[in-house]
């Protein structure tokens, strides 16, 4: 009798196993390419100026196509000031699932650099945008990808990039692909800058998911930008989550959250592009530079399962809509 039911239950685990694997299969991609591309690194002034005379470098992305087959969409995932981290994995498994395939940019080995978080004078706070209309280039002409269905996807400083890159000023100036993100998913963004036209957007939908709070980047101004681009009749929507610290949809962060002692943040700082094209601190009416007395240091960050789950479901949602082929 031990020996049937031995048996019996190792054919309930080999089962369980294999229904086990059949689900996680679905968010693993078939075919993963490595593109190299060139893009620049320049200061914000030269961003906002349009001026190329920057520093020539090469960046990697990583191309993971889902299950399924013909052209398929494609969401460009961009990281934050600590590089490619955990919740890029996770977002990657929920695209892929949905048989959407993901470009993920890494904006800092290209450039010599592993982290900018404490020392975030080391890239200009505008690059990624840039590299985020620099993997069009490779993702439009790509016989995988349907150049209709292409979601910009970004997270703290990517979630910046990822805002910004839909100000139609900074397409004309920088994005020569020829395509244009179908939709913009940003998490956690830094707000704080007041750019020229800023609210001359793209007529695509934007969706951005924040937390209460978050002291790394607060979400206080990102609700007065809101409220100005809906002013000027843009799709956008903030989503935020009572108990969410920076970087909540990390699944390997700290739970409850912990000061990211080194980081800098402008949490208290409001800066502005003059006519120069020149960022302006609102104190000081002087250049800004992380010097200036309102940079603070020592940000929570954290996971939030709760917050993540409820994001998860309005993001997949959210990208199946406008994903789905027309």
């Amino acid at each position: 009798m031990i020996r049937l039911c031995s048996v019996a239950a190792a054919i309930c685990l080999l089962t369980a196993a294999a229904g086990a694997q059949s689900i996680a299969l679905k968010d693993m991609p078939p075919r993963v390419e490595l593109h190299a591309f060139p893009s620049l690194t320049i200061s914000d002034s030269q961003f906002l100026a349009g001026d190329e005379k920057g520093k020539e470098i090469t960046l990697t992305g990583a191309l993971s196509l889902a299950q399924g087959s013909g052209r398929l969409p494609v969401a460009v995932l961009m990281h934050g000031s600590g590089g490619i981290g955990g919740n890029i994995e996770y977002w990657k498994r929920q695209l892929h699932a949905i048989g959407v395939s993901t470009f993920v940019i890494d904006g800092l080995t290209g450039r010599g650099l592993m982290r900018v978080g404490d020392n975030q004078a080391a890239l200009g706070r505008l690059n990624f945008i840039l590299d985020s209309y620099r993997s069009l280039d490779i993702l439009a002409k790509h016989p995988r990808v349907d150049p209709d269905r292409i979601v910009m996807m970004g997270f703290s400083r990517g979630g910046q990039a990822a805002l910004y890159s839909s100000v139609s000023r900074f397409q004309k100036l920088w994005n020569r692909s020829g395509a244009e993100f179908a939709a913009y998913v940003v998490f956690y963004p830094d707000c704080a800058t007041t750019y020229r036209n800023d609210t001359e957007v793209t007529k695509r939908p934007i969706r951005i998911f924040h937390g209460t709070p978050d002291d790394y980047n607060p979400v206080a101004p990102c609700k007065a930008f809101v409220e100005r681009l809906k002013a000027q009749g843009a799709d956008v929507q903030l989503t935020e989550y009572p108990n969410a610290p920076h970087g909540f949809d990390n699944p390997l962060g700290a739970n409850p959250p912990v000061p990211a002692r080194a980081d800098q943040s402008v949490r208290e700082c409001r800066i502005r592009e003059d006519e120069s094209a020149v960022l302006i601190n609102e104190a000081t009416k002087a250049r800004f530079n992380y010097g200036d007395e309102c940079v603070r240091t020592g940000p929570t960050v954290g996971a939030d399962p709760g917050a993540t789950r409820a994001a998860t479901v309005a993001v997949i949602d959210f990208v199946r809509s406008v994903a789905a082929p027309k």
